[in-house]
């Protein structure tokens, strides 16, 4: 194992390799062609698949980063493998888990009844910043309020997967999915096709079809259906237009869109067409000037009036927010019991909600083990890395929890999984999480993959793209070759 001397996994688990520093079985093909490169030729491949991300452009910005508005994605090219049977666990989870959250949503903007049943504190809901007033009473077409959600994962020390957080207002991070297995079949083809891994490429038609789904109206013709970005200063621009490109449909910004008659109209060469479908990646504050921010240049004005009527599908939903908040994260499992009578596939990593005064006093007084979360803040901002922190440090967080609990959870310091990473030391052990993708249409899909973020710091737990971080193709093992081939679209 040439290129894995003196690999070690300093008792973390390692998604390839085992506690006695033999390949996993199901990893032994790939790290088979690994070692049968030379260290240069293994460096020449990952150097390769940097120079391809730089010609294809696929980019994010960081905001406020004074080097430059535009950074190439970090990509390592040894991927990350997930067993057929721990994906058929993860899958089912999934889908419990996206259904119960658009059962809350639903309820949320309804009758309330899980807060009527005292299932979750009703002040801790209705005090969420993402909890809108102005979507009470709204039904989306099909019922359906998330139809696109990116949940993130970690595995822990035990070899578990725990539920870190959901995302479903404007997920992002699918095309770099997309792009990653693009590059990746190029560098190690033989294990790839020895492994059976299943396709990702076909994303872009669940995508299409769970947006044509959606649509308010059915006719015979194909819906119109438009991507709403904020525009190209936004950090995942280049998603935006990918996605777009992908489908077959316009990619616009508010300007581009008017509201006439109470329908959404797009100004086309050949006039303006009526709009069905909008998949918007804004956020909710930017989407209506008349109904959220007045100041708001991004959306478009009168959009939510059309979208009560019943006349334009907004997906995802405006409201779903509320099932984002970190706090109310922690009363998932609640839900899944409530809303569907199962016990959850998937647990949570045990989280302390600070709003309740006696987690909120353990969390205080325990500062040094435990990772703080501000509930509404994402891509690793607004943290207190316990282990890692300063006593100034905890110091300031604790007056940070007291003025505002409600704004704060905590959860254990988990020793998140490893995956064999290059460095400029060689192939070292770096931390991972794993986000699948989820597509709520006609039935639920999930994406036999999705993003692997990777700490490329050594020791760091921080995986975000906006903290440094990097990604990894994920493999998804499937235990009989797929019929559909993982082609990468032009």
């Amino acid at each position: 194992m040439e290129n894995f001397d003196g690999y070690q996994t300093h008792g973390f688990y390692d998604e390839l390799v085992g506690p006695d520093g033999k390949p996993r079985p199901v990893t032994a093909p790939l790290l088979k062609q690994i070692n049968a490169l030379s260290p240069k030729e293994l460096r020449a491949r990952q150097k390769a698949a940097e120079q391809l991300l730089y010609q294809q452009g696929i980019t994010f910005s960081v905001y406020g980063d004074k080097k430059g508005t535009e950074k190439i994605f970090p990509f390592d090219i040894i991927p990350r493998v997930v067993p057929s049977e721990e994906w058929s666990v993860l899958e089912a989870g999934l889908k419990q888990r996206i259904e119960a959250l658009n059962l809350f949503i639903d309820d949320i903007y309804h009758d309330q009844k899980i807060l009527k049943d005292k299932i979750i504190p009703k002040a801790l809901v209705l005090s969420s910043a993402c909890y809108l007033k102005q979507c009470r009473g709204l039904t989306p077409p099909k019922g359906i309020w998330v139809h696109i959600t990116g949940t993130d994962l970690v595995r822990g020390k035990d070899g578990a997967f725990y539920v870190l957080e959901d995302n479903l207002r404007c997920p992002s991070g699918i095309s770099y999915v997309l792009q990653n297995r693009a590059i990746q079949k190029r560098t190690f083809s033989n294990a790839f096709e020895t492994m059976k891994v299943r396709p990702v490429s076909n994303y872009c038609d669940h995508l299409y079809d769970t947006l044509r789904h959606a649509s308010p109206v059915v006719t015979q013709k194909k819906p119109i259906i438009v991507v709403l970005t904020p525009g190209i200063y936004n950090s995942a621009y280049y998603e935006h237009a990918y996605l777009a490109q992908q489908m077959g449909v316009p990619l616009v910004e508010g300007s581009d869109l008017a509201v006439i008659d109470d329908h959404v109209m797009l100004r086309s060469t050949k006039g303006f067409e009526k709009v069905d479908v909008v998949y918007r990646r804004i956020d909710d504050e930017f989407l209506d000037p008349k109904v959220f921010r007045k100041d708001s240049m991004l959306g478009v004005p009168g959009i939510m009036e059309c979208y009560r009527k019943g006349n334009v599908t907004l997906a995802n939903a405006p409201g779903t927010g509320i099932a984002d908040d970190k706090a109310i994260y922690a009363y998932v499992p609640q839900m899944i019991k409530y809303y569907l009578g199962q016990d959850a596939i998937i647990p949570n990593v045990p989280t302390y909600v600070c709003s309740e005064s006696k987690q909120c006093d353990y969390v205080i007084k325990n500062l040094k083990s435990l990772v703080v979360k501000a509930v509404n803040l994402s891509g690793g901002y607004g943290m207190l890395i316990g282990p890692f922190s300063t006593s100034a440090e905890r110091k300031e967080f604790a007056g940070r929890i007291r003025k505002n609990p409600r704004n704060y959870i905590a959860q254990p310091t988990l020793a998140l999984s490893r995956s064999p990473t290059i460095t400029k030391g060689g192939i070292e052990g770096r931390h991972v999480d794993f986000r699948p993708y989820i597509l709520y249409g006609e039935s639920i899909f999930v994406l036999p993959g999705g993003l692997t973020r990777v700490a490329l710091v050594k020791d760091s737990l921080v995986v975000n793209s906006s903290q440094g971080g990097g990604s990894k193709d994920s493999w998804v093992l499937g235990s009989e070759p797929s019929n559909i081939k993982d082609i990468h679209r032009a």
